[in-house]
């Protein structure tokens, strides 16, 4: 894959710490860590974050808004998620994802999406289970410990930090925004990081 520009400051990721994984990494993430830091952090290959982002954000962009489902178990991803949904027009299922919701027509919060986006493969299972059963397409925010194994996209992330998760989400509803053409530059868009981050 060839190297694109980054989509904002290196250090802007690093202060975020967009590319600081956990102390477990999985066999599946092997190729996305950069390096394992003196406290056994593992280090994602922000590069790669980067790259997946913009393959993400061309993705979702073709794809009716009312077709893609953002799912996230995580607190801190409350509020990224609902405002991605917001900013993109998309759906979003921030907190316990009801079983049944993407498989039983007969329950009432049944879903028919053309994609998924997880903020956690570990966290979010039964969002992760239901799309597979039906086979739709799963993008996924995967940290160091994640299991890819049913992750058609993966973007490699620090999927737990709030500041992280705010970059992430903020960055992938500019990226969608821009591709549509809603915007011509990135001066233009008009939230803040800061609107995507879960308060304290």
């Amino acid at each position: 894959m060839t190297q694109q520009e980054l989509l904002i400051q290196e250090e802007e990721y690093q202060k975020s710490g967009v590319h600081i994984g956990t102390q477990v990494k999985s066999k599946d993430m092997e190729k996305y860590i950069f390096r394992i830091r003196n406290d056994g952090l593992y280090i994602l290959d922000l590069k790669q974050t980067n790259d997946m982002l913009i393959t993400a954000g061309k993705m979702l962009a073709r794809m009716n808004p009312k077709d893609i489902l953002v799912v996230a178990q995580r607190q801190y991803a409350f509020r990224p998620v609902s405002k991605f949904a917001e900013v993109v027009g998309a759906r979003a299922m921030p907190g316990r994802f009801i079983p049944g919701t993407l498989t039983n027509p007969e329950l009432k919060g049944y879903t028919e999406v053309k994609t998924i986006l997880v903020t956690d493969p570990l966290a979010d299972t039964q969002a992760m289970g239901e799309a597979i059963k039906v086979g739709i397409p799963v993008i996924a925010l995967c940290d160091a410990n994640n299991k890819t194994a049913y992750v058609d996209l993966v973007i490699p992330t620090n999927n737990k930090g709030r500041r992280s998760l705010a970059v992430v989400y903020w960055l992938l509803a500019r990226e969608v925004v821009k591709n549509r053409g809603e915007i011509k530059e990135y001066s233009e868009f008009k939230f803040t990081i800061e609107d995507f981050e879960a308060q304290v």
